[in-house]
């Protein structure tokens, strides 16, 4: 396969796409939005041979999964991309200089964005209207998992981008192989942008191989501090929430942080969990508090290897702590920048908690559930960045854009 071919090809797409209107684009993706909707048999069809490659124990088998309600909602959110502004010839910075030169800096595509992501054919949909939205050609190289569902899935789109005249190559789909992963991390002056979306080792993987710029989106090690003040009915909906809403998706609850004046209360905190086969992992104090007062068979002793893990399961680690100051540290060792929250009726000690963490999204008295760019009002997201250097937290329209300066002079020289 001539991988140089294609992501030249991709590369001119790019540069077509800059000749549409806001309006032109908007209307392929009402268009791709309405083909969801009208082939959802096939892409149920497609799905459902993906599924029935993969063990429905694997943690990865909800993310795969897609369902009519599911394509209703990407749908949804692609019809929230249009909605949103254009992110492109936004001016963030103007001024005249004293020669009279006029310096304007305007956001541009990057050109080509390319991701490496598992098992997760939603975010085919999601990465296309964002990238499309915002001038940016995608190449695509999802997992072998999810194949027939991302073929179907770039089938459709390709489809309605032939009937508007639209180079289809402004998304291309590579095969799910171990080459074309190395091909796009290689691509250097082809591949202007790569995000991975993925578990640790796929992030940790494209991270250290690429020869291109990369944005590290985060494995979502999650943790929330029950503190000394916190209300039990307001823990018991936010810990429930954060951990069963859907076990499988970065800004599921890892670790509960519990105060250790509030132990008499973690059997009632964690009740809601047992009704979910929600398997815990205390440490010797909430052991105690839970032995006899949780299911014996969802309840284990917590080793040094359960906390700082991503269980995407129904799993979830609980720690006991003596203080904020202990909280605080725990995170600092075992989080992974994504997403912590707090639940708490002290004030001050809610203040303190999002001064002192260091993640890309920092709660009080709300669930890690709403770390999702759809929430956050962005549309969609192309990933949730964990690093600090360019865009942290979801990722939406603006994060996939860069600027140029545009610089108006007349017959000026520089002494």
């Amino acid at each position: 396969m001539d991988y140089n071919d294609i992501f030249n090809k991709a590369k001119a797409a790019g540069r077509s796409l800059a000749l549409l209107t806001d309006a032109e684009r908007n209307s392929v993706l009402a268009d791709v939005a309405c083909a969801i909707e009208a082939n959802e048999e096939a892409l149920l069809a497609a799905n459902a041979a993906d599924l029935e490659r993969m063990d429905a124990a694997n943690p990865l088998y909800d993310r795969l999964r897609l369902t009519a309600e599911r394509l209703g909602a990407i749908a949804a959110d692609m019809r929230n991309v249009c909605s949103l502004p254009s992110p492109l010839g936004r001016v963030s910075h103007e001024r005249t200089l004293p020669n009279g030169l006029r310096l304007r800096r305007v956001s541009v595509p990057f050109g080509v964005i390319g991701i490496v992501y598992e098992a997760r054919p939603n975010v085919t949909f999601d990465v296309f209207s964002l990238c499309f939205k915002s001038g940016n050609a995608c190449v695509l190289k999802g997992g072998s998992d999810a194949d027939s569902s991302n073929r179907k899935a770039v089938e459709l789109i390709h489809g309605v981008l032939r009937a508007r005249g639209v180079d289809t190559a402004a998304v291309t789909l590579l095969p799910s192989t171990h080459e074309a992963t190395a091909a796009m991390l290689a691509a250097v002056g082809q591949i202007d942008l790569c995000i991975p979306r993925g578990g640790r080792r796929l992030i940790d993987f494209v991270r250290d191989t690429a020869r291109v710029p990369v944005i590290e989106t985060g494995a979502g090690v999650v943790n929330t501090y029950f503190d000394a003040s916190a209300d039990l009915d307001m823990g018991r909906r936010i810990v429930l929430n954060a951990k069963t809403r859907r076990v499988s998706v970065c800004n599921a609850l890892d670790c509960l942080i519990v105060h250790s004046s509030r132990l008499r209360d973690l059997p009632a905190l964690c009740e809601p969990l047992a009704g979910k086969g929600v398997t815990l992992y205390a440490d010797a104090d909430a052991l105690q508090a839970l032995s006899g007062r949780y299911p014996a068979g969802l309840l284990q002793a917590a080793t040094p290897d359960s906390f700082g893990t991503e269980f995407m399961d129904y799993k979830m680690a609980v720690r006991t702590v003596a203080s904020l100051g202990e909280a605080l540290d725990h995170i600092a060792r075992y989080g992974s920048g994504h997403s912590e929250s707090i639940i708490t009726a002290d004030e001050a000690c809610a203040r303190e908690f999002q001064a002192r963490v260091d993640a890309a999204c920092v709660y009080v008295n709300a669930p890690t559930s709403f770390t999702d760019g759809a929430q956050f009002g962005l549309g969609a997201e192309i990933g949730i960045s964990t690093q600090k250097l360019g865009p942290r937290g979801p990722m939406g329209l603006e994060e996939i854009c860069t600027y140029k300066w545009l610089i108006d002079g007349e017959g000026q020289a520089r002494p």
